[in-house]
This record gives C-alpha cells, structure tokens and sequence, in this order.
C-alpha cells in the first residue's frame, strides 16, 4: 500500500493553506480534505487551453490571461498552441505554488514559466483583469464558481465579476471558467451578463477516464 506524504505547504491569503502530497509517482494539491488538482488527472486542465484557443479561431498573437497557475498544464497547453508573437499573462496568488512549479514539481513545469511570451504575476486575478484587455480569460482558482479556495474569489463569479470580465475582454473573446460539477446557476448568471455560453464536459484524465469536470465558454459578443 503506497502512502500520501504531505511534501509542501503553501500559505493562502485570506484562505487556509494548500498541501502538496505525493502519492507514488503522482503530485497531488489539496485543501483540508479537497483535491484541487491531482498530476496524474489533467485532461480537464489541458482541455480549458486547448478548446478555448479552438474558439479563438486562429487569432494571431492572442493576450491570454490565465487565472491559477496550479500545476501548469492549462498554461502549456495554450502554449502549444499560440505564435510567438502572443502574450499570455498568469495570475498566481500563492507565492509558494509557484515556488513548488520551481522546485518540488520542476519535472511538470518543463520550463514553461521562463517562456518568453509568459509574464507571471503574483496576484489576484481579478486585479490583473482589470489592468488589461484580452481575447481569452482563462479561470481556475476554485473547484467551481464560488470562492473555496479563499471566500474573496466568490467575486470573480457574481454578476459584477462577470461585468468586469466582460469589459476585459475584446470583441470575440472568451471567457472560459473551470469546475468540478455543475452549477445550473452560474450558467444563468453567465448569459444574463450578457454572453453566448457553451457548457461542456470533459472527462478529468486525457484518455477519457476519470471523473467529469465541466468547462463554461462564454463568448464576448463582437459587437
């Protein structure tokens, strides 16, 4: 029997802090008892970066704001995808996730936080969304739409952090938020402010296993 091991642990700001366990070869980040993200179930991740930039429809040189960096596989994902002349723009805000993609989890990282078309910034997301104006906002910082990982991120998913999304993003754009389940509520929500909504499921291992997430694209209209 292989046991978890609690190798790291990474303080929240205003939320209680994350552990990193290994189990055998596999990586996983929790919080009190929740699995946020696990190395060895990243299909829905992947997927948040590859079926957003399919709806981008080629779109030369992209601003791409992913919020969560987590174990990085939606940021190389969107890597593997975009020119080089795109700008893709991470907002972490736990210093010690990042210090674990450096260090405990390097194998993982592959070296894509020193891709020279990524800026990191240790931050609030939503805070970074209101700096800029981007073709695709990307959000995983919760097991859903509702604050877990701090009660502040509840924000991000009102009518107000979905008005403050919406003018963020450029004619076209999308706004694309992962979740554990379903939230028949949150898609409400996500066409009163005023967007068309694609909901999809997606199985949490890239071979088609594993449990199902669900991924809201919310389109920017283009005019």
């Amino acid at each position: 029997m292989i046991l978890r091991e609690v190798i790291g642990v990474a303080e929240v700001p205003g939320g209680p802090p994350l552990r990193l366990v290994r189990h055998g070869g596999d990586f996983i980040i929790m919080l009190d008892r929740n699995e946020l993200m696990s190395s060895r179930m990243s299909g829905s991740e992947v997927a948040l970066g590859t079926m957003t930039l399919a709806r981008l429809a080629g779109r030369a040189a992209p601003a791409v704001l992913i919020g969560g960096y987590g174990m990085g596989f939606t940021l190389r994902a969107v890597l593997g995808l975009v020119d080089a002349g795109a700008r893709i723009t991470v907002a972490e805000l736990v210093p010690g996730i990042i210090d674990w993609a450096r260090g405990l989890l390097a194998t993982l990282t592959d070296g894509c936080l020193d891709d020279p078309r990524v800026t990191l910034r240790i931050a609030d997301v939503g805070t970074v969304m209101a700096e800029g104006t981007y073709d695709a906002i990307l959000l995983d910082v919760d097991n859903g739409p509702d604050g877990l990982t701090r009660q502040a991120n509840d924000s991000l998913y009102t009518a107000r952090g979905l008005a403050r999304a919406r003018a963020a993003l450029r004619p076209g754009g999308v706004l694309a938020v992962w979740s554990a389940g379903p939230d028949p509520a949150f898609a409400r929500r996500l066409r009163e402010a005023g967007f068309a909504v694609d909901e999809v499921k997606v199985r949490a291992r890239e071979n088609g296993k594993g449990p199902t997430h669900v991924i809201w694209f919310a389109t920017q209209p283009t005019r």
